[in-house]
């Protein structure tokens, strides 16, 4: 029975000897290899078949006796064969040339002695056979070790963008692994293409469509921690052109300890193809309405505010209370914080609407910052319930802002949104009714010199937060699409949760009173854009005219109700100025008079009382709009 090629067989063999069995068995194959390379160093001499004497047969057998200390010096056996990269080749060359040096000298020495047989031609050709073969016989192991991990893997073959540091840790990782296999290195870095790094070859990225191609690869990791923003949207944008699933592995620091370092790998986040890279933080503006204070938060429980509650505990307040009108949502947000924060934490179940139970927070705890983030944002469910939008945004923010100011409390900070700035809907004139309860506030404040700060802060969406186009488009592409998307031209600005609220944290610091502080959001980003790079990034193709056969379709359904094709921060034209921290600017918006707002605020809790939407929605939007806001 003929005997079949079994690399699986030889694979678990080598792969279970001990390190001192295999290192043994390198050293008797090495033996015989030299032995082999002087013998045919001979015959390539003589050009004939060559039967060595008896001083032949000891000069052959010094061969490797002489070269195996020199390997031993030099390392050779201790690579690992299935990780030995190009360093590997000239160790080898560096061996076999003193080895073929000593030998030369050996043969040199015994031939001053009397003993001859030794062509000078030969020590040069024992030299080139030894390293082909010594070599050679390694990076063959090498293949027969991975030829049935390829096997095994094979449709999940991973590429590395980035052969430094980090990739190569990786590389290490996933070959403990179960789940993918590595089978290259794509790099910018020239000098690196087409060598071998920790046992993978090094490919320029213009190869990546040979790549595919070739290896059926389907997975990409961007590995490029200490890169700026900037340069990883770059990477994420070429490899969106092709049918991958790209991702992406956290910044250095969460790297450092070199462990787990797979489970660390992430999903390309929506941040990364944005390139905004955020400004540190100013530690005193952090601390100062922070640190040894007692702290409300409303709205505990939602996007922004649990972000807010995260934040202020790591800042060290003496008290933090919780004031949430969902039970769920304030039982994970109470879990949470205790889990982390070193102050007293009173959570409290209730709406803003109740101006009474406000008032005993504030007076009970004796409240020094208020952060408002209470609010129904949603803006097509504020749009359906009018009044309900006009009962949560407008007066349960005139009962916080007056209980407030009733109680002293020193820094109350608003948080709102670019679509207060002429807004088209009721969620955005209900946000920028909100803006002018805390304006009118702020100038009693100054008015009767009570040294209190009333603010507001605009910014535009936040990644990731209910209600956020982020996670509809992902669960519209787990489903196999389509993705909705309201109109081609709609655009939107986008900033990180963490990056939005550690901005807002730093306003209450910045505030004198009355301004309305808008955040750099960078730039707007097409949502039609976003949701080709979402589908692109997540292994499918879009399908379109273009593309017939594509995975999957983008549907356009139309503007919604109120809604905006593009949003703006600010409705005094560029009355913006700078402030001390680079991505705060400071507005001085219109305002209306403290007798008009109260007229106002009549007429739609009249509207409210009455149940009539259509009155409340005719009071808010005429003010919204502009048409009162013409006070300096």
């Amino acid at each position: 029975m003929p005997y079949r090629f079994n690399s699986p067989f030889i694979h678990r063999h080598l792969v279970g000897m001990g390190r001192a069995r295999k290192q043994a068995l390198m050293v008797a194959v090495d033996v015989l290899l030299l032995l082999f390379a002087g013998w045919a160093a001979y015959v390539l001499r003589l050009g004939e078949w060559f039967v060595p004497n008896s001083r032949q047969v000891l000069l052959l057998l010094a061969a490797p006796m002489l070269a195996l200390p020199v390997f031993l010096k030099s390392g050779l056996y201790r690579s690992v064969i299935r990780y030995m990269g190009e360093y590997a080749i000239w160790t080898t060359v560096r061996a076999m040339t003193l080895a073929a040096i000593l030998w030369a000298a050996l043969a040199f020495l015994t031939e001053m002695r009397g003993y001859t047989g030794l062509p000078r031609s030969v020590p040069l050709l024992y030299w080139m056979l030894g390293m082909l073969l010594v070599g050679g016989s390694r990076f063959l192991l090498r293949w027969l070790l991975w030829v049935p991990l390829r096997e095994r893997f094979q449709g999940r073959q991973v590429l590395i963008y980035g052969a430094g540091n980090a990739g190569r840790l990786l590389a290490a990782s996933l070959r403990q692994g179960r789940e993918m296999f590595p089978a290259g290195f794509l790099d910018d870095d020239e000098a690196l293409q087409g060598s071998d790094v920790a046992g993978l070859r090094v490919y320029a990225p213009e190869q990546l469509p040979w790549l595919i191609e070739h290896f059926d690869i389907h997975d990409v990791i961007v590995t490029l921690p200490s890169a700026s923003s900037a340069r990883r949207r770059a990477v994420v944008s070429f490899l969106e052109q092709h049918l991958l699933r790209v991702r992406i592995l956290p910044s250095l620091a969460d790297i450092a300890n070199g462990r787990h370092v797979v489970n660390m790998v992430r999903e390309v986040d929506v941040g990364d193809l944005l390139g905004r890279d955020p400004v540190a933080a100013n530690p005193a503006l952090l601390g100062r309405c922070i640190a040894g204070k007692n702290i409300l938060v409303t709205g505990a429980g939602g996007s922004i505010g649990s972000e807010l509650c995260r934040q202020i505990a790591a800042l060290l307040p003496a008290r933090l209370v919780l004031l949430e009108a969902s039970e769920h949502a304030l039982y994970q947000i109470d879990r949470m914080v205790r889990s982390v924060a070193d102050c007293e934490v009173i959570p409290c179940l209730g709406s803003v609407e109740n101006a009474s139970l406000v008032s005993r927070l504030l007076a009970e705890y004796q409240v020094q910052t208020v952060y408002h983030a209470a609010a129904h944002k949603h803006v097509p469910l504020v749009e359906a319930n009018v009044l309900e939008g006009v009962r949560n945004n407008v007066l349960g923010t005139l009962a916080v802002a007056r209980a407030a100011f009733d109680a002293r409390v020193e820094t109350f900070v608003l948080i709102s949104t670019d679509k207060a700035v002429r807004p088209t809907n009721v969620m955005g004139a209900t946000k920028r009714w909100a803006e002018l309860i805390v304006q009118d506030v702020a100038r009693q404040a100054l008015a009767q010199a009570t040294g209190q700060h009333f603010c507001a802060v605009r910014f535009g969406n936040v990644l990731g937060s209910s209600g956020s186009v982020i996670p509809l488009f992902r669960e519209q592409i787990a489903r196999g699409g389509p993705v909705t998307v309201t109109h081609a031209e709609v655009t939107r600005y986008f900033m990180s949760i963490h990056e939005a609220v550690e901005l807002v944290i730093q306003t209450g610091s910045l505030t004198r009173g009355g301004e309305v502080f808008l955040l750099d959001m960078g730039e707007p980003v097409k949502i039609i854009d976003l949701a080709r790079n979402m589908i692109r990034l997540a292994g499918y193709s879009v399908r379109d005219a273009n593309n017939p056969e594509g995975d999957i379709e983008i549907a356009i359904t139309g503007l919604r109700p109120g809604e905006k094709l593009y949003e703006e921060l600010l409705i005094a034209g560029s009355n913006a100025k700078g402030t001390s921290h680079p991505k705060i600017m400071r507005a001085d918006e219109p305002f209306l008079d403290s007798a008009q707002l109260a007229g106002l605020l009549g007429q739609l809790r009249q509207a409210v009382d009455a149940g009539n939407a259509a009155a409340a929605r005719e009071v808010l939007m005429s003010v919204a709009e502009g048409g009162y806001c013409s006070a300096q």
